[in-house]
């Protein structure tokens, strides 16, 4: 998997959160480099569009998945969907479903998953944010540097998912389990981050992100 070292650090008073983000995501990839070594090239679309079928039970054909308990998959970066996928085959991340599927997956197939979720186009988002929490939500995202991970439309990029359209129920509960703790997390920077949230915060994050445009 070809590698991109792209960062976004912040002026001012966040230009040191950013560029300690940047840090941690440099470990990240230099970690993933090693368990996924195979290039983007050698990635196979069609048969990780075979191997996906499995996957739309919940996410949905094409990775769109219609119910808020499962991601969307769709127009993810494919490093992030390997990432995650290797972190459940290693038991770095459990979940009931994931956990005994991943538990199975080769690098290739991480890989070839990968590939084929990333080159589906993502869905619009499904809702619109409330008005009081487009500003809220956009200060939010400013006063804690979301963009030096997941990308100045935080579309997501290298190993950050696309968060823009995500379930808001989804961004919710990922959100309050970084911040108690029971998310794993590769490099504890999401963890970080949500220490200094409140529930109000998280509300409002989850209603502003999840209308957010997906291209």
């Amino acid at each position: 998997m070809t590698l991109r070292l792209q960062f976004h650090p912040q002026a001012g008073k966040r230009k040191t959160a950013a560029g300690a983000r940047a840090l941690a995501a440099v470990f990240a990839v230099a970690f993933f480099a090693v368990a996924a070594p195979r290039t983007a090239a050698a990635a196979d679309i069609k048969a990780g569009e075979q191997k996906a079928q499995v996957c739309a039970a919940c996410h949905g054909p094409g990775g769109k998945s219609a119910n808020p308990m499962y991601p969307i998959l769709a127009g993810q970066p494919a490093q992030f969907i390997a990432t995650a996928l290797f972190e459940f085959r290693e038991g770095k991340r459990k979940n009931e479903q994931m956990s005994p599927l991943a538990a199975k997956l080769t690098n290739a197939d991480l890989n070839d998953l990968a590939a084929y979720f990333s080159a589906q186009p993502a869905p619009p988002p499904l809702r619109q944010t409330s008005a009081p929490n487009l500003t809220a939500g956009r200060d939010l995202t400013v006063k804690n540097a979301c963009i030096a991970c997941h990308g100045a439309k935080l579309l997501g990029q290298q190993q950050m998912p696309r968060i823009a359209g995500q379930f808001q129920d989804y961004l919710r509960t990922q959100l309050t389990n970084f911040k108690a703790g029971t998310r794993a997390d590769m490099d504890g920077t999401m963890s970080s981050a949500a220490q200094g949230l409140s529930p109000q915060d998280i509300d409002v994050l989850a209603d502003y992100l999840s209308g957010l445009p997906t291209q």
